[in-house]
């Protein structure tokens, strides 16, 4: 591995292929520069950790790229119908309590929600947690370190999670208060509550695995 650059204290591989930056403590960004950091590198996808450690991760694969892009359609078809929240892609990014900035495959927050947040702020990192997310695991994503992600969603706020793994053809529901469910092969789920009447098909999704 090459040597570290300068004001960068270790660089490590995450599970997905990607990097670790370590910038802690040698650097202290504020919120506004890691924004404007993101920003300069909108080709790549960013994220940080509660300790200040910062993935970046490179482009999805194609295949990947088609089902996200089939689940984020399914989820605004229905919250543009149903008008009780709002949809986002994978582009979005969510500042949680626990300092983490985080962009789920998929995500809907509440109008409820979103109320507390002026539009200014909108326009950056939402500083609120989604109430429902969706993951979805690439060929090079380690289970592992997804499922630790789900847990620090639940943690932050969110309502309902989902972590949909195509190459087993499984999807993991995390709901508040409830168990972990593991289904195996589901044609659809269902996202009642917080998401009334929303049913994601799958078989769109297993088709393109």
């Amino acid at each position: 591995m090459t040597a570290a650059p300068h004001g960068m204290d270790k660089l490590g591989e995450t599970a997905n292929g990607g990097i670790v930056v370590r910038l802690q403590p040698a650097m202290c960004p504020t919120e506004e520069q890691f924004f404007q950091f993101c920003r300069l590198n909108d080709e790549l996808r960013i994220e940080r950790d509660p300790g200040g450690e910062v993935s970046i991760m490179p482009p999805a694969g194609w295949r990947t790229g088609a089902m996200n892009a089939e689940i984020t359609c399914q989820l605004q078809r229905w919250a543009r119908t149903n008008g009780t929240g709002q949809a986002a892609d994978s582009s979005a990014g969510y500042l949680l309590q626990n300092g983490a900035v985080r962009s789920p495959d998929a995500s809907w927050v509440s109008n409820k929600r979103l109320a507390g947040v002026t539009t200014e702020q909108q326009a950056r990192f939402l500083p609120a947690c989604p109430d429902f997310v969706v993951e979805l695991r690439s060929p090079t994503d380690s289970v592992a370190a997804l499922k630790k992600k789900m847990a620090e969603y639940m943690a932050c706020g969110t309502t309902l999670a989902w972590l949909i793994d195509p190459a087993n053809r499984k999807v993991r529901v995390y709901r508040r208060g409830s168990d972990i469910e593991e289904l195996d092969s589901p044609t659809s789920i269902s996202g009642d509550p917080p998401l009334e009447g929303f049913r994601l098909g799958l078989a769109e999704i297993w088709e393109k695995r």
